[in-house]
């Protein structure tokens, strides 16, 4: 076997080797589905010249849901989200997202190196072809298809050529010159030398006489001597006329074939100046073509990729984001009055307390006879907690159970800096405006009044799980993920998302609980408490953006005199309420839409719930 067949053999092993370790790269990525659902953990696998996803790694024997060929893919990390980067083909994008900008660059480099495999022209194709495969080669192949404007590239080749042959003659005239003065200069020290020698022999054997500073020499046989026979010889064979011929024609033949080539490639130079600017024109219709395409897509109520969600650096102006926030909870209302029309005739409207009507605290479940008040006033609070009730976030809880009851049933008004918003019979929607790092947190308060339920009915069915899809619209779904106590839950929940903001997730702890009042003239206080928390087994995931919530719904139970000492009625009862809503988003959005959806959906949330608690507690005993 001969060193090039065993080199080449060699190298396809190389190059088998190398292929091997790129048959297959797979993991999770994110992946944006659709405006509806957004990003969605997908089985995403490299491997050799395709890119392909799965719905996840254990459905993959039912086939991939879509592929990209890596040839002409052209792979750009985002400007500004350090963990997405976008695979385009032509038409066909995705966008896909790593878990960390690491996990990012990992990808990006493995889609680059089998990206480099599968393209024509890379360079182990090119050793594929064997150590014979040359430039000179592929060049004359190439030419033998080429267009004219390559055959004046060819011209200009062959110019060059001619400029090489000339300069092979320039170089062999220097050489005989060269030799021609080398030899003269031997000549002439040869010549020095003799002569010396023959003056110092003259001189010996006849004086010379001198005459004004010259010496005359008579003897022949002294010329002879001094200039040998033949000495001059070679010098004479040099045919100085015929090499200055040469040299005048192979000058004139460059400075021709220099115009020549000048020439070629001025006109190259005309040629590919009406190219660029046949480019360059090309570039500025797509770019307005680009603009106005834009243009329009921003007219349409649905734009389809990621960069047109929520963010700082979004599409969509605050004006087009509230419209197309507002649009989408239109919709989502008219889809639940449609779910409700059949019990829209048994549903009860909250009722507003009549002036003049009076209430008194209520401690048990039979009128007493106590000093009439239309609010309680709480000075202080004593936190009842039951035996089973602990665990390990109830110093959590307490603390929060304390700062709810100090603070959050003190007055609006003052230096609390409340701001009426809001205000529809008893309900009235309080508002303060904070705002950190852009992001909206203001703080809600609503106060409402609702007959015929007690305070611990209205707590019991706003925290009791088995009720919740019964009023809570904005929830897709919810579970426990850990019940504490019988009063102490963790849940997690994600809400519907409306399109084009981002879904949010709550992982939080819901507590319910009675606190006692230390007066028997004021009522007892029932109060559900959710605030979020950390969960090992509910991390923050790239589907949702995990929102934070201090939330408390705080009520208080009046009733009024019932007449000759009967048993109390729902007609005798009046629930005082007051919800508390402390929510950071957790992500950027437009301050205005989110207080203006604020505005809109708070009022109607106390509506639907008190509704409900009056619809289900209508027939039922009162609980007290």
């Amino acid at each position: 076997m001969s060193e090039n067949s065993w080199n080449c053999s060699s190298s396809e092993e190389d190059l088998e080797a190398e292929a091997a370790q790129l048959v297959e790269f797979g993991g999770t990525l994110s992946k944006w589905t659709n405006y509806i659902h957004g990003w969605q953990d997908r089985w995403v696998v490299l491997k050799r010249s395709s890119l392909s996803y799965y719905k996840s790694e254990n459905e993959r024997e039912f086939g991939c849901r879509g592929s990209l060929c890596l040839n002409k893919a052209v792979i750009t990390p985002h400007e500004f989200d350090e963990c997405r980067f976008d695979v385009s083909v032509n038409d066909s994008v995705w966008y896909l997202r790593a878990s960390d900008p690491d996990h990012r660059q990992q990808w990006i480099d493995s889609i680059q190196r089998h990206k480099a495999e599968s393209g024509y022209g890379s360079e182990s194709s090119l050793r594929r072809h064997g150590s014979m495969l040359s430039l000179t080669s592929a060049t004359s192949g190439f030419s033998a298809t080429s267009t004219s404007s390559f055959r004046k590239g060819n011209r200009l080749r062959e110019k060059l050529a001619e400029m090489e042959t000339f300069r092979d003659i320039l170089c062999r005239q220097v050489d005989t010159l060269q030799r021609f003065f080398d030899t003269c200069a031997d000549g002439v020290t040869q010549d020095e030398l003799l002569r010396d020698r023959v003056v110092e022999d003259d001189e010996d054997a006849f004086p010379c006489p001198r005459s004004s500073g010259d010496c005359v020499y008579n003897n022949s046989s002294s010329k002879e001597k001094l200039f040998p026979q033949g000495s001059y010889r070679e010098v004479n064979g040099i045919d100085f006329k015929g090499e200055a011929i040469t040299f005048k024609a192979t000058t004139a033949g460059i400075l021709s074939t220099l115009s020549h080539c000048i020439e070629l490639m001025v006109r190259q130079e005309e040629s590919w100046q009406r190219r660029l600017d046949k480019e360059l024109e090309k570039r500025r219709r797509v770019e307005e073509a680009y603009r106005g395409a834009l243009a329009e897509l921003k007219k349409k109520p649905h734009y389809g990729g990621p960069d047109y969600e929520e963010g700082p650096n979004s599409l969509i102006n605050e004006e087009e984001f509230f419209d197309a926030v507002e649009a989408a909870l239109d919709k989502q209302d008219k889809i639940e009055e449609q779910a409700q029309a059949e019990m829209k005739s048994r549903t009860l409207q909250p009722i507003s307390v009549t002036p003049g009507e009076s209430y008194s605290t209520l401690s048990t479940h039979r009128y007493s006879t106590r000093p009439h008040s239309r609010t309680s006033s709480m000075t202080s609070t004593d936190l009842v907690s039951a035996s089973d009730d602990v665990h390990r976030f109830s110093a959590q809880v307490e603390e929060m159970l304390h700062s709810h009851m100090t603070y959050s049933l003190q007055d609006v008004g003052g230096e609390a800096n409340w701001q009426l918003v809001i205000e529809e019979g008893e309900m009235k929607v309080y508002r303060r405006e904070v705002e950190e790092n852009g992001v909206v947190l203001d703080p809600l308060k609503a106060t409402h009044a609702v007959k015929g339920v007690t305070g611990h009915e209205v707590c019991h069915y706003f925290w009791d799980t088995a009720f919740r899809h019964d009023w809570e619209t904005t929830v897709e779904n919810f579970n426990v993920v850990e019940r504490l106590s019988d009063n102490s839950i963790i849940i997690y929940q994600i809400h519907k998302r409306v399109w084009p903001a981002s879904q949010r997730d709550v992982l939080y702890l819901s507590v319910i609980r009675k606190i006692l009042a230390d007066n028997e003239n004021d009522a007892d206080t029932w109060i559900v408490c959710n605030f979020s928390i950390d969960h090992d087994s509910c991390p923050a995931t790239n589907r949702c953006i995990r929102a934070k919530i201090n939330v408390a719904m705080i009520c208080q139970t009046l009733v009024s005199p019932p007449e000759n000492d009967k048993e109390i009625s729902r007609d005798n009862l009046l629930c005082k309420i007051t919800y508390v809503a402390n929510v950071n988003p957790g992500g950027w959005a437009p301050a205005s839409v989110l207080r203006a959806v604020a505005r809109r959906e708070y009022p109607k949330f106390l509506k639907r719930f008190t509704c409900y608690v009056q619809e289900k507690t209508r027939e039922k005993p009162i609980l007290f």
